[in-house]
């Protein structure tokens, strides 16, 4: 059987298994490199003279990801998770082909020198590209290119964490609108194949082995109280990130933008060693129950043998992640927020944890404070990311906490709850919240899978603007319809003519040489132009009351009619297709 003759359902499921695999191959290759390229970098040094080469290591990895974008693909590859959601609502979910690997590489480069920034943007888009390339290969609609784009995006995740209901839940929660339950097979399919190929190429053993404590109630209002602090410190993530990164993106000359990130980089690495690339390796030890030493690393080092300034130590470290994951990126490296999000929320954890228990020293109340690591990390992606049933699964997986489920949902929903009071937009789509994007609100979703072009009229008959009665009434002996666009000799649209206009003329023969069409055109109250957004085009017949709009190129040119009932009829049968499924 010929592949194009495979029903496209069937289809879909066997191309979601395909993308999940090579998705899952992807994460391990990301996984790969950057191990690969912070070892041979890192693993010879001493706590000698040689350990500066930290400092300067993250500014060599972002000039060299900078040229490779700049010069090689010629094309800005930062903020995957964005870029994949303008795809989606935007692009017809139309990704690069470039993508499949140029993320890759220049997020390899940004983090295995140190950068401080995260490798799941980069992989969510790289896994984006897969399924957006393969759908388009394969000549699936718009709307199965999408569900595979969610698909490959979750395989990405899924492979990165070793976290397949994480991946499954990113995707609904971040990047699509609405899924119907018969396009969850493919996604379920894609983020266990790429779990599975994950497994076996990095081992059975997850992301974030730690030892925790069993649940008591009685730590039930400090969860809360994280929560609410993990609230407030995502709106300063993402307030100061976007306000940094339109600083920093005022300076026109890239080098010049490239030397004073890197020097900044280089600083609060200085200053501050956790800052170092991911920091998970500090994650990792708190986890634990470890205790981070720093000694021979920083001046500041000192500051971990006072009880009350360890907590003060990693405050500063959680408040300028912030700010040396955005010099990173900003200066030319590609990299997320999402591993940052992580870093800071763990980061949170612990400060919240260490100062309840100084403050209750002397009694025999205590917190388990790597409990309060582990759940703070849910905390801050659940605001930060605005996706807290992700977050608690995504930590509950990729740590095995599953004993703290209960503590990761007080603390996550807390934190969704808090931020949502003072910011409507995730990170992700913050920086396009005025653009038209796949939302949750399911009215704006099914418009913004209507496409213009998928609905012009073309059987109305142009009229030359300048035409004589006589020309007039012989086109409309042979019309269709009772509207008339109204053109130049180039094309360009003019207005429009309706039959009632010239109805009572057309009869008056000795009009027909001295009445042009100009005499009876009306100006059309509003263009709609061809890759327009739905929900704008909706917001002109709203405001002009009109039934029918001429839809123009960029230089007025006509192209056809759109009309509302035609958009109701098409709004219906989206529906109704999501609602079947």
């Amino acid at each position: 059987m010929n592949v194009r003759e495979i029903p496209e359902n069937q289809k879909l499921l066997i191309l979601s298994l395909v993308v999940g695999i090579l998705c899952g191959l992807a994460a391990v290759l990301l996984h790969t490199l950057i191990r690969v390229i912070h070892n041979a970098l890192t693993s010879w040094l001493g706590g000698g003279v040689e350990t500066v080469l930290l400092l300067v290591y993250p500014g060599v990895g972002m000039l060299l990801a900078m040229l490779f974008t700049r010069y090689v693909i010629k094309d800005n590859i930062g903020h995957g998770v964005t870029k994949a959601l303008v795809a989606v609502s935007q692009n017809e979910s139309r990704i690069k082909p470039h993508n499949m690997w140029s993320s890759i590489l220049a997020s390899a480069v940004t983090i295995g020198f140190g950068g401080s920034v995260g490798a799941e943007a980069p992989i969510v888009y790289t896994g984006a590209a897969i399924g957006s390339n393969i759908a388009r290969k394969m000549h699936m609609s718009y709307r199965s290119m999408t569900i595979l784009l969610g698909c490959g995006a979750g395989a990405a995740i899924a492979g990165i964490f070793k976290a397949p209901l994480a991946g499954v839940l990113f995707t609904l929660e971040i990047l699509l609108f609405n899924i119907s339950m018969t396009s969850m097979m493919p996604l379920l399919l894609s983020t266990v194949s790429a779990t599975v190929v994950a497994y076996i190429f990095m081992g059975n053993s997850t992301p974030f082995s730690c030892v925790i404590n069993a649940f008591s109630l009685r730590n039930i209002p400090f969860y809360i109280l994280l929560g609410v602090f993990c609230g407030f410190m995502s709106l300063y993530f993402i307030r100061t990130t976007i306000r940094l990164e339109d600083t920093i993106g005022k300076m026109k000359n890239p080098f010049r933008k490239w030397g004073i990130c890197a020097l900044c980089v280089g600083v609060l690495i200085f200053l501050f060693p956790p800052l170092f690339g991911e920091g998970y390796d500090a994650v990792g030890v708190l986890l634990n129950g470890g205790a981070v030493n720093y000694d021979s690393q920083t001046f500041l080092a000192g500051m971990l043998h006072v009880q009350w300034m360890v907590p003060l130590f990693f405050l500063m470290v959680m408040f300028l992640k912030v700010f040396s994951m955005t010099f990173t990126n900003a200066g030319g490296g590609v990299g997320g927020t999402f591993g940052p999000t992580l870093f800071v929320g763990a980061i949170g954890g612990f400060v919240v944890a260490r100062t309840i228990n100084l403050i209750l020293a002397g009694t025999s109340f205590t917190v388990p404070e790597q409990n309060f690591v582990m759940v703070g990390m849910a905390g801050l992606m659940a605001g930060v990311m605005q996706a807290p049933m992700t977050a608690i699964f995504l930590i509950a997986e990729m740590t095995g906490g599953y004993e703290l489920f209960i503590p990761l949902i007080i603390t996550a929903t807390i934190s969704f709850g808090t931020i949502r009071i003072f910011e409507k937009y995730s990170i992700y789509s913050k920086r396009i919240a005025h653009s038209a994007l796949l939302t949750h609100d399911n009215d704006k979703a099914v418009l913004t899978l209507l496409k213009v072009r998928d609905l012009i009229e073309k059987d109305f008959s142009p009229v030359s603007i300048d035409a004589p009665l006589r020309s007039f009434v012989e086109v409309i002996s042979h019309a269709r319809r009772n509207i008339f666009p109204v053109v130049d000799s180039r094309g360009r649209f003019h207005g429009f003519v309706s039959l009632e206009d010239v109805r009572h003329d057309m009869f008056e023969q000795d009009l027909y040489d001295t009445r042009h069409v100009y005499n009876y055109m009306h100006s059309s109250p509003a263009y709609v132009y061809l890759d327009e957004q739905m929900d704008s085009v909706m917001d002109k017949f709203e405001k002009t009351g009109a039934w029918n709009l001429p839809v123009v190129d960029k230089e007025r040119k006509y192209i056809g009619f759109v009309s509302k009932s035609q958009i109701f009829s098409a709004y219906r049968d989206e529906l109704r297709e999501l609602s079947q499924d």
